[in-house]
């Protein structure tokens, strides 16, 4: 078996992949304080919950956009398993070329999610990933990153929301009944929800008028499910794009 670990800002998730299956997936809060004797700890309980045996592993990889962690997750998996585990960067396969000022830059999740999608749909497509910044990307179908727009996400506008204003509260996300609310709490969920609903449209038909063609739309994802079925575009739901390019990137890489 092999583990796929994405870590984000918010969360970390972990997926387990069997005869090319994904077969489990769990996700713990980030913290980057933590050392990699505590994640070793945290990362054998939740698996156990799958009844994970320590022998079954026998590769993994990882994305990470908070540097500090990179290296006490690689450490936690290889105190665990005896692993060496993968992580996605400069010298590794990915089969996606970044056509962009400076390739270097381009977020390891980003790059998940894109080889993912250009391995799962029809290219070209865009793909908008929802975590705690939403993400709009770009492969054509000659495997090309060709760029990025990135906004605040879902959660980042809330906690501003609440936390720049003194009345304002902390919300849950359910989209309200209707977009002109009568109390606050749906004035902001209507906000947040048919806001940036509005927002990924608006950006797709730009992305549309910029490309000159038409092209598959895939999001992935957090707060994807709670806001793209309130888009008027086609757009397909997909949870686990970054794990799934992130196991295609592992088999990539494996030496023969």
């Amino acid at each position: 078996m092999v583990l796929a670990i994405d870590i984000g800002n918010t969360n970390i998730v972990i997926g387990k992949y069997k005869n090319d299956s994904l077969i489990y997936v769990t996700r713990m809060v980030t913290d980057a304080h933590k050392s990699e004797s505590e994640y070793a700890v945290n990362i054998q309980s939740i698996l156990s919950l799958d009844k994970t045996g320590n022998d079954e592993i026998e590769g993994a990889i990882i994305s990470s956009v908070v540097p500090p962690l990179t290296r006490t997750i690689k450490s936690a998996i290889n105190m665990l398993y005896g692993v060496e585990a993968i992580v996605v960067g400069p010298g590794v396969k990915t089969g996606i070329n970044l056509q962009v000022d400076n390739p270097s830059q381009v977020g390891a999740d980003l790059i998940c999610a894109c080889v993912g999608a250009y391995n799962k749909y029809t290219a070209p497509v865009i793909i908008i990933d929802m975590g705690t910044a939403t993400k709009i990307m770009v492969v054509d179908n000659t495997g090309t990153f060709m760029g990025v727009s990135i906004a605040p996400g879902v959660e980042l506008s809330q906690k501003a929301l609440s936390g720049g204003t003194a009345q304002l509260p902390q919300i849950s996300l359910e989209a309200p009944s209707r977009v002109i609310a009568k109390n606050t709490v749906e004035c902001m969920k209507s906000g947040l929800i048919f806001g940036n609903a509005s927002m990924i449209d608006g950006m797709i038909e730009r992305i549309g008028k910029e490309l000159g063609f038409y092209s598959k739309i895939v999001a992935t994802g957090g707060y994807s499910s709670s806001v793209i079925p309130y888009c008027k575009n086609d757009i397909a739901l997909d949870e686990n794009l970054v794990l799934d390019g992130l196991y295609i990137i592992y088999k990539k890489n494996l030496k023969n």
